[in-house]
Formats: structure tokens, sequence, C-alpha cells
């Protein structure tokens, strides 16, 4: 993908176009089971961006997601372990690109905007832009919708703000995004991860609308409102432990330590006026969670001094990826002399 990019210089009221630079995009499309909406898909984003590579990625299909998949055009690899979020992993450990968009094979989002989206991510020198998905209430299954409002908010409450649509599918990162995301997570739990990496790093992002739309005929969700729904809920729990340790532990160490408050106060007051401790075994059940409460906000105190080391080398892999080129992007070039509306 030729990008012409075009620097404003502080000097001159005009700006100047000082050269092309050949910019290596990459669509991944994570799949399984999606032979009905993958050729479109595929179709769709080398029309919209058409000197970038497609790439799917099957994670296990038992129809012909695969040979579909190569008949449009796009390249694909293989990932024997079972999840949205292994499969990411795997992509993002095996394709070098400058830019990586990432959309999912079910033709719910919208190739169109595409190149909108990978142009706000070189003009605002942003790692990620998210296209939240604008659709109608029938676009969402039963209950996805207030689901991910609840998630967002949480996310928001506990990592910050500036994230309306976590759990949407449709991401364009850059390669330092890239290049610094561990990707930990196994299934739908990845966008979530995506998500709390770009706050706990303070990275740049914008989010986008985009249309959103039902699945095809025929198309089958791989999502499980219930089992998704924990896991996601459970992966924020535990990256708050990993993310926000000293939060995570103090909190315990507050409960704890009003509980032990809530057992002393009777033990306390009888001995006061009878200068008898007769409930010995709620005295020392007091005194074990005040302990425990103390242990507890201890660990959270050393375990954020090693999140802060973590967090440092993760800046430190982060820096050490060039960033993309500065400028204003004019047209984004295709084949020939075909050019892509970037507006």
């Amino acid at each position: 993908m030729m990008i012409e990019l075009c620097d404003d210089m502080k000097h001159g009221a005009a700006a100047h176009c000082r050269y092309d630079r050949a910019l290596a995009v990459a669509v991944l499309v994570p799949c399984h089971n999606e032979e009905v909406s993958i050729a479109k898909v595929v179709g769709a984003f080398r029309a919209a961006l058409p000197d970038a590579t497609v790439y799917v990625y099957d994670n296990n299909s038992t129809d012909a997601t695969v040979h579909v998949a190569a008949a449009a055009g796009a390249i694909v690899g293989h990932e024997k372990c079972q999840g949205k979020g292994n499969v990411v992993r795997r992509m993002f450990g095996d394709i070098d690109a400058d830019i990586y968009v990432l959309v999912d094979g079910d033709d719910t989002y919208d190739a169109s905007y595409a190149p909108v989206l990978v142009r706000r991510l070189i003009e605002h020198r942003l790692d990620l832009v998210n296209a939240a998905r604008g659709g109608t209430a029938e676009s969402y299954r039963s209950g996805h919708r207030l689901g991910n409002a609840i998630f967002n908010r949480i996310v928001r409450s506990l990592f910050g703000d500036g994230c309306n649509d976590m759990l949407s599918g449709y991401k364009v990162f850059s390669r330092r995004f890239v290049r610094s995301f561990p990707a930990l997570s196994r299934e739908f739990e990845i966008e979530t991860e995506l998500t709390i990496h770009a706050l706990t790093l303070r990275l740049p992002f914008e989010e986008v609308l985009t249309p959103y739309k039902e699945r095809p005929p025929g198309s089958e969700s791989k999502l499980r409102t219930i089992r998704d729904g924990s896991r996601i809920l459970t992966a924020i729990f535990l990256m708050l432990k990993e993310e926000r340790p000293f939060l995570f532990y103090s909190s315990f160490a507050l409960a704890l330590s009003l509980g032990s408050l809530f057992l002393a106060m009777p033990v306390i007051i009888e001995y006061l006026e009878t200068g008898l401790v007769p409930r010995f075994p709620t005295a020392i059940l007091s005194t074990g969670l005040m302990l425990s409460a103390f242990l507890s906000l201890a660990s959270g105190l050393i375990l954020s001094t090693v999140t802060r080391g973590r967090r440092e080398a993760q800046r430190m892999v982060y820096l050490s990826v060039p960033p993309l080129p500065m400028g204003r992007v004019i047209q984004c070039k295709g084949n020939g002399d075909q050019a892509l509306t970037c507006d």
C-alpha cells in the first residue's frame, strides 16, 4: 500500500510532499467455520485496500473455510489451539507489517471503512483505532448490547476512559502496538486484553463509529452469551490483579480489616466492662483476619513495584520499534493508478 505523505512545514504556509513510502498493511481475519461469509469478507477488504495482504487463519474449521478463503485470494494459515485469542496470538507472531487491520470473518463489519481507519491511524499518529459498532438493535444478539455496555463501564472505571466498544472485532493497530502486546488470552476475551493493554500503557488510540450488521443467513455465531461473558468478566478480574495489584489487594485488605474490627468490637467492649476475654475463638479469628489484611496490603505494595518494572520493560519494547512516518495522508494509492478514498 503506497501512502503519499505530506509534511506540513512549520516555516511555510504550504505543505511540501517530500517522499512516498510503501507501508505494508496486513488484514488479519481469524476464522472458525465461516465458509458462508469468508469469500465476501476477503473480497471486500481486497477492494477497499488493494495493496494490502489479506491473511485468513483457520482455527480447526470443519467446513470449507480454508478452500473458500484461498480461492478468494487470501493467504491461509492455521492455528490448532482452539480459541480466537490463540489465533490472534499466532497471527501477531507470524505476520510482519507496518499496519494491522484485525476483523472478524463473519461479514458483520464494513470493509469500506478500512481506508478511513488506516488514515486516522497515520495522520493522528495512533497505535490503535477501534471501530465502534453503530448498528441497530437487530444487529446484536439478545443480551449482547447490555453486556457490552456493562463490561465497558467496568473497564473504564478500573483502567481509564476512552473506549466505548472494547468488544468490537474490528480494529487497526500500529506495528508498535503489536510488537509490545503479549497476547495471553485464549478465546474471545482477547478484545478485552487489547483494550486494557492500550489503557495501561497509555498508548494513543481513538474510536471511529462504523456500521454493524447482522450475520448473513446460514452463518452461526461462535459466541456463547453466558460462557463467554463469564470468561470476559474473569479476564477483567485477573487483569486488574496483574495491572493494578495495589488496588486489587488493598480492596481485600480493607474487607478483611473491616471484618476483623466487626468481630473484635464485642470482645473489646466486654473486656473493658469486665476485664475478661471469654470469647477466645472470636478474638483469635479477629487477629487472624487483621494479620491477613496487613499481608494483603504488603502484597499489593510489593506487586505494584513489580508491575511498574514490567510496564517499563513493555515501554522499552514499544519505543524500540520505529514509529510510522510523520505526515498527512494525501492519497492512498492502490494497484496501478487506482486511488482509494481516504476521506
